[in-house]
């Protein structure tokens, strides 16, 4: 039973391209060109998906960063409070 079609699309590619969707057609075992595409949008996605997720976690540890450090700072005026001398 074939899936019902939203929309329909034809793309022309250059020969090194198309060569490359073929090239992998068999090495992924895809059964068809169509396959090979749905796949590899997958991946972009998921790479897209990543980078953001990355980003997003390279920003929380910037900012997380300079709190430690300010906090640090203030912390260190009270190291050896308390602490009297034998």
């Amino acid at each position: 039973m074939k899936r019902d079609t939203v929309a329909k699309s034809s793309f022309t590619l250059p020969p090194e391209e198309h060569a490359r969707v073929l090239r992998l057609k068999r090495v992924l075992g895809a059964r068809s060109n169509t396959d090979v595409i749905r796949r590899s949008l997958r991946a972009l996605e998921e790479t897209v998906s990543r980078e953001a997720l990355r980003a997003r976690f390279r920003d929380a540890a910037k900012k997380l960063s300079r709190t430690t450090a300010k906090e640090v700072r203030e912390l260190d005026a009270l190291v050896g409070d308390g602490l009297e001398g034998d």
